[in-house]
């Protein structure tokens, strides 16, 4: 059978993974738009199951590892990491706003050393020098705008993915129909 047969096996196993990856987009990027404070509790949520995780991996391996400072540090990073999981889990709002801000924060901090540094790149004798100029003026205020209001930035990119998955979400429920099928 050939590849592009709309009965082949692999047609089937591409489709089926199509419309399930474009599902799921979908349906998170409207759990996004529609309850976006919610779905910011559920993603810390979930982070904080894996830090708890890590801290009792860290523990783990502390405790079985042979002696020494490593030792006592994979202990007390394991604690570190369980305390932390607690915390997010004892207000989860409180927590997905603190990591709203720490991205936002993250983001206005890269911005401006990417400004600075293209600032760097601006030689003298390039054909680009205008644009690069423009390009870091740009990049330094939107991060200084950003590192005014990290939170809003941060929700901002936040809606911007709900957004794109349901766009994205949606493009590839289509293309999982069509694929495969004989024009």
């Amino acid at each position: 059978m050939s590849p592009s047969s709309t009965t082949s096996p692999v047609v089937g196993a591409v489709r089926t993974a199509l419309g399930i990856s474009g599902a799921l987009s979908l349906v998170i990027g409207l759990l996004i738009l529609i309850w976006p404070g919610r779905t910011a509790q559920v993603a810390v949520g979930i982070i904080a199951v894996y830090v708890i995780i890590a801290g009792l991996v860290n523990i783990g391996i502390g405790l079985f590892w042979r002696s020494g400072w490593a030792r006592i540090g994979y202990i007390a990073l394991g604690v570190l990491f369980i305390v932390a999981g607690i915390f997010s889990f004892a207000n989860l709002a409180a927590a997905a706003a603190w990591f709203g801000v720490f991205i936002g924060t993250l983001i206005g901090i890269l911005w401006i050393i990417e400004g600075a540094v293209s600032l760097t790149t601006a030689s003298h004798d390039s054909k680009a020098r205008g644009w690069t100029i423009f390009f870091a003026i740009v990049s330094i205020l939107a991060g200084i705008f950003v590192l005014i209001a990290p939170l809003f930035a941060g929700l901002t990119l936040f809606l911007l993915i709900g957004i794109s998955l349901v766009i994205l979400g949606v493009f590839q429920i289509v293309r999982a129909t069509q694929f495969g099928k004989v024009a």
